[in-house]
């Protein structure tokens, strides 16, 4: 088996993150994305996102963060070629252990509504898929 390394997802990888969410089904993009962005997110929830590499390319990637209270997952994407190697389970559990280290007892993400082989993931490593609650959502112009 090929063997992967994880680390830290950093603003120096923004360019290659984006272009790779970009191409992934099942993840959305939006101006939220943008560098400025998710420079401000990975530094201010500093060493809890990261990158999966397999010969110094990009496999996948996790965004986490929390408000104190609660974890956030976002943009877990695996590449097409490396699913069902454990790359998206691995990367999970750093943040799962990040998260509990800083005192962060609970996570929530975000799956659309057709990403089948998301849920399909999210249901098989154990999370509970909320039927209580809507999400509801604004853009702030400044």
């Amino acid at each position: 088996m090929e063997e992967f390394t994880i680390r830290e997802l950093t603003p120096k990888d923004y360019e290659a993150a984006i272009a790779f969410w970009q191409k992934t089904p099942g993840i959305s993009v939006s101006d939220a994305d943008s560098k400025k962005n998710i420079s401000v997110f990975l530094t201010r929830n500093n060493g809890l996102s990261f990158v999966a590499e397999l010969d110094n390319e990009l496999v996948g990637t996790i965004l986490c963060g929390h408000d104190g209270r609660r974890g956030f997952i976002y943009h877990l994407a695996v590449h097409q070629d490396y699913r069902r190697k454990r790359i998206g389970r691995t990367l999970v559990e750093c943040c799962l252990t990040k998260l509990n280290e800083a005192g962060i007892i609970k996570c929530h993400l975000f799956v659309l509504r057709d990403n089948s082989q998301g849920m399909d993931f999210w249901d098989h490593i154990g999370f509970d898929k909320r039927k209580d609650i809507y999400i509801y959502s604004t853009n702030i112009n400044n």
